[in-house]
C-alpha cells in the first residue's frame, strides 16, 4: 500500500494516457493480421512476444503480400534496431540486473522510454516510475486490444476508415515536442521528420526513420 501511494500522480497520468491512447492502436494491428491470414491465436503471439509495432506491422505486410518468412524478419528486424538504441539510453538509467533486466528489454519501446526521459525533470524515481507504468500499461493494452481485433477484424471492415494510425505518432510528437528547448533543436526534429516523409516512397521500410537518428546524431556530435 505504501508503495502503491508512492506513485507521482503526474507520471501516473501521462503514463496512463500514453499507454490507453497508444495500446488502443492494437485493434488495428489485430484486424491486419487476420485480414492477411494470420489466426488470431497468431496475431495475438506476435503481440505478445515481439512487442513492437512497427516490426509486428512489417511482418504482417510482408508475409500477407506473399513475401517469405525470412523476409519478414528482416524487415521486422531492421526496425527493430532503434529499440536497441533506447536500451543504450535507458540502461544506466534503471541500474536493473538478472530477470528484471529482461523484463526491461521487452517493454522498452518508444513511448516507455519518452515518458521516462520526460520525467526526469520531476526526479529520478518518477523517470523510472515513467517506464515502468508506460512500459507494462502499453503492454496491457496492446495485447488487449489486439485480441479484440483480431476477434473483430470482419466486423471492423476497412480498419484505415477508423484513423487508429494517427494515434501513436500524435502521442509520440506529445511527448517530444516537450523536451525541444531550443530553436536548433525544434529545427533539427522538424528537418528529420521532413527527410523522412520525403524518404518514405524511396527507401524501403523503417529506413526512413533510423536514417533521421543517424543524422541527429551527427548534428550532436557537432556541437
Amino acid at each position: 500500500m505504501n508503495r502503491i501511494s508512492s506513485i507521482n500522480k503526474p507520471t501516473l497520468r501521462d503514463s496512463l494516457s500514453v499507454s490507453l491512447t497508444v495500446g488502443a492502436y492494437g485493434v488495428a494491428f489485430g484486424a491486419a493480421a487476420v485480414a492477411n491470414g494470420f489466426t488470431v491465436l497468431q496475431s495475438c503471439l506476435l503481440s505478445l512476444l515481439t512487442f513492437s509495432g512497427a516490426s509486428q506491422f512489417a511482418v504482417v505486410g510482408v508475409l500477407g503480400a506473399g513475401g517469405t518468412a525470412l523476409s519478414g524478419i528482416a524487415t521486422a528486424s531492421l526496425l527493430g534496431i532503434r529499440n536497441g538504441l533506447y536500451g543504450v539510453i535507458m540502461a544506466p538509467r534503471l541500474k536493473v540486473k538478472g530477470f528484471k533486466r529482461i523484463v526491461a528489454a521487452q517493454v522498452t519501446i518508444d513511448e516507455s522510454t519518452g515518458v521516462a526521459l520526460g520525467q526526469e525533470v520531476r526526479s529520478p524515481e518518477a523517470m523510472r516510475q515513467g517506464f515502468w507504468l508506460t512500459g507494462f500499461g502499453v503492454f496491457i493494452f496492446w495485447n488487449l486490444f489486439t485480441l479484440a481485433g483480431a476477434l473483430g477484424a470482419q466486423a471492423m471492415g476497412d480498419i484505415r476508415a477508423w484513423g487508429l494510425d494517427s494515434a501513436v505518432p500524435a502521442a509520440f510528437l506529445g511527448l517530444v515536442w516537450p523536451r525541444l528547448k531550443t530553436n536548433g533543436d525544434r529545427a533539427l526534429a522538424i528537418g528529420c521528420a521532413v527527410f523522412a516523409v520525403a524518404m518514405t516512397p524511396i527507401l524501403p521500410a523503417g529506413l526512413p526513420i533510423i536514417a533521421t537518428a543517424f543524422i541527429a546524431i551527427a548534428v550532436g556530435l557537432r556541437k
